[in-house]
């Protein structure tokens, strides 16, 4: 039975990752595109635990804190270069 919530899981959360390809594409805005950039780091953090829980090890929770690490920087990193035109001041 958990097997099949696995499924649905890595199901909806790949649905999540297109729409979120969809909307850095044809956002009307940077901002948009920055949000949606972020949405995709999560789902992908979220479609990687429900691999490693599938697959029975932690290597994937290990590596789903180093993308969430990595995103986070990013984020910060493209937001400020949007405000400011510098990232290191």
């Amino acid at each position: 039975m958990i097997h099949y919530a696995l499924l649905f899981a890595s199901g909806c959360f790949s649905i999540g990752m297109l729409l979120n390809l969809w909307r850095i594409r044809f956002a009307p805005g940077v901002v948009d595109r920055i949000l949606a950039l972020d949405t995709l780091v999560v789902n992908a953090i979220a479609l990687l635990n429900v691999y490693g829980i599938m697959q029975g090890t932690a290597v994937y929770f290990e590596v789903s804190l180093l993308i969430a690490m990595f995103g986070f920087v990013s984020t910060v990193a493209y937001c400020r270069f949007i405000l400011r035109g510098n990232i290191i001041e």
